[in-house]
């Protein structure tokens, strides 16, 4: 049981969440970070990773020891902060891996098979006077995966059937049948796809350069459903608009949600809207394990999924 008025909801939650939130705990509503604080005796936060939780506004709220977040991202909490303070926090891992795997390999595909400018094809009945251009195929590629934790493995798993030799980077070598590359230059040299799945934060922060980009290499493709900081956005605008490497295919930006607007004038790129988890069944699953968290916090229990910090 979550007592009334412990809980303060920080940011917007769309529709099919917020409802899941109300059935099941009615908290206090501050949609904006900066705004005024409605309520200083709360306990808990509930929060997504698209709003960071500023040290500033933990000073206000003295009685804050949990916070719960809505998304398995969470460079949006001041770990270094909470850690002195003494406050817990949650993740959602494993319910959103499925909906990031599928959507990132709808990318991939998209990209290689240029389907979006097959569709606009079509629909301009350019089809009736000319031939579609040939496009490439996925099948034997070698792909490099930046980040081997719960999503790049599964990923690797559902990419296996379609015939491409497995590489990846991350801190340090797994116990798994792929090629582990301790350089992400000399994986990037070796591969043609690297696709990002590593989280945000300091420690990849920018990782994605020109000097990687240029050992990717004119036939290189990159996918990005990782963070937009884990990329050096003004590097990858300029690899693609000098054909360093082939295309990208992204789902996440520096700046949401009006990314650099070079980018939507770039020949060959493919853009979603960070929509990685964005299905009603994962939406559904985060919300409501982030919320058996905030249960388990204010029932005394071990938290289903502490952020470790």
């Amino acid at each position: 049981m979550i007592p009334v008025n412990s809980v303060l909801q920080v940011g917007f939650f769309p529709e099919i969440m917020q409802l899941e939130v109300n059935r099941r705990l009615n908290p206090i509503l501050m949609i904006d970070p900066s705004g005024a604080i409605p309520n200083q005796d709360v306990e808990a936060i509930l929060t997504r990773p698209s709003y960071p939780i500023a040290p500033k506004l933990l000073d206000q709220l003295p009685h804050i020891k949990m916070i719960a977040c809505c998304g398995v991202g969470y460079d949006n909490l001041p770990l270094d902060y909470l850690k002195k303070k003494g406050i817990i926090a949650s993740n959602t891992p494993g319910v959103l891996n499925d909906a990031v795997c599928e959507l990132t390999i709808g990318l991939l595909i998209g990209l290689l098979r240029k389907i979006p400018q097959g569709h606009q094809f079509v629909l301009q009945q350019t089809w009736a006077t000319e031939a579609f251009p040939f496009t490439t195929s996925l099948a034997g590629k070698r792909v490099g995966i930046v980040g081997m934790g719960r999503i790049g493995q599964e990923l690797a798993s559902r990419l296996t059937p379609f015939k491409v030799k497995i590489a990846y980077h991350g801190p340090s070598r797994k116990d798994l049948p792929y090629t582990f590359f301790s350089s992400l230059v000399d994986m990037a040299r070796e591969s043609d796809i690297l696709i990002l799945t590593c989280p945000g934060g300091k420690a990849t922060e920018k990782i994605i350069n020109t000097s990687v980009l240029q050992a990717l290499g004119p036939k290189g493709y990159l996918i990005n459903v990782a963070r937009g900081s884990v990329v050096n956005e003004p590097d990858l605008i300029a690899a693609v608009q000098n054909q360093d490497i082939a295309g990208a295919a992204l789902d996440v930006f520096e700046n949401e949600p009006k990314p650099n607007p070079a980018f939507l004038a770039l020949p060959n790129i493919l853009l979603a809207p960070h929509i990685g988890s964005a299905t009603q069944e994962t939406r559904q699953a985060m919300t409501n394990l982030a919320i058996d968290n905030l249960e388990a916090f204010f029932n005394h229990q071990p938290l289903p999924t502490p952020i470790s910090f």
